[in-house]
């Protein structure tokens, strides 16, 4: 029968929530779809209520939703969005979020205290997906937290490109902003054509969220442009003290490279005021125009999130998106 979907025929849907629907546009235009129609709203009392606006059934879903502000909200419409799909009789349901909520409650640093990020993981299998794609993880061992496939990407290649394009015909170093991200800093550094490493060694307070104690430059910075990465910008209090210490240690200057950009108070009047001639960042989370500032570049992550979704649909390999490192 003309223009009849036959049974075995694979069926591609993208679906947003309304976190950041601006990046799920831009993803399905690039794979050449469109967002199936989502009516979504809150009851008087905030309860949330989630309708695809059209048939389901059998389909290759990927429901795209970014964890940001209020990220419970945001969350929670997420599971609602897997859970409808799941009884509406999707065939596969891959959960994509471009940040993984909750991702640095991975261990217990004290007694009583949850590994949120698990929860996270055990929430989505139970209303029902199949599999996860996401962006930059905070610790590589919560690919191991979710009972299937999970698809780690990496913002470096999109960093590293710009970066490169930008500033690579200067002195670099490469700086980590710990140790414990050290190996992501080997990775940049090759992207980078061999660049020198450094880290900055620092102690955080296990008492105060957010506050660093001390730092030291750990490496041979002395006239380079420092490219300081790290996977999120929260407050920005770790990589402002990081960027301070560069500059005081003899840095030509430096340029701050991050995934995510949570941006919560008081992070961008301290990068503003920041020794750091570029904040560059993708917008794997959204940055409302209030945040914006004139160091600020956004480069978009959504090519990279369509090449892998593109890829799980044919059954192809996401791994070799990164030359084997995923």
């Amino acid at each position: 029968m003309t223009g009849v979907k036959r049974a075995t025929e694979k069926n591609l849907m993208v679906f947003s929530g309304r976190a950041h629907p601006a990046l799920a546009e831009e993803v399905a235009d690039r794979l050449d779809t469109r967002l199936v129609p989502t009516s979504a709203y809150e009851f008087a009392n905030g309860e949330i209520y989630v309708r695809y606006e059209e048939s389901v059934r059998g389909c290759d879903a990927f429901v795209i939703q970014s964890h940001t502000m209020p990220i419970n909200e945001w969350i929670m419409e997420h599971l609602i969005m897997v859970d409808a799909l799941k009884r509406a009789s999707a065939k596969r349901i891959t959960v994509v979020m471009p940040f993984w909520g909750y991702s640095r409650q991975d261990k217990k640093h004290r007694g009583r205290e949850p590994i949120s990020a698990r929860l996270m993981a055990d929430m989505f299998k139970t209303a029902g997906a199949d599999r996860i794609i996401t962006v930059d993880l905070h610790a590589d061992q919560l690919q191991g937290f979710f009972d299937g496939p999970v698809d780690h990407l990496m913002a470096l290649p999109v960093l590293a490109e710009y970066i490169k394009e930008k500033y690579g015909d200067q002195p670099l170093a490469m700086v980590s902003p710990d140790a414990g991200r050290i190996k992501v800093a080997e990775r940049w550094s090759a992207r980078l054509g061999g660049v020198p490493l450094a880290f900055i060694h620092k102690s955080r307070r296990t008492d105060v969220a957010n506050e660093v104690v001390a730092n030291r430059v750990v490496g041979d910075i002395k006239d380079r442009i420092c490219v300081l990465t790290d996977d999120m910008i929260d407050t920005g209090g770790t990589i402002v003290k990081a960027a301070e210490a560069l500059m005081a240690d003899g840095a030509a200057g430096v340029v701050i490279a991050a995934t995510h950009a949570i941006l919560s108070d008081p992070a961008v009047d301290r990068l503003k005021n920041s020794p750091a001639t570029e904040v560059v960042i993708t917008d794997t989370l959204p940055v409302p125009e209030e945040k914006q500032f004139d160091k600020l570049t956004t480069l978009s992550i959504a090519p990279l999130l369509a090449q892998a979704i593109r890829a799980v649909f044919e059954d192809g390999s996401v791994t070799s998106m990164f030359d084997g490192h995923a």
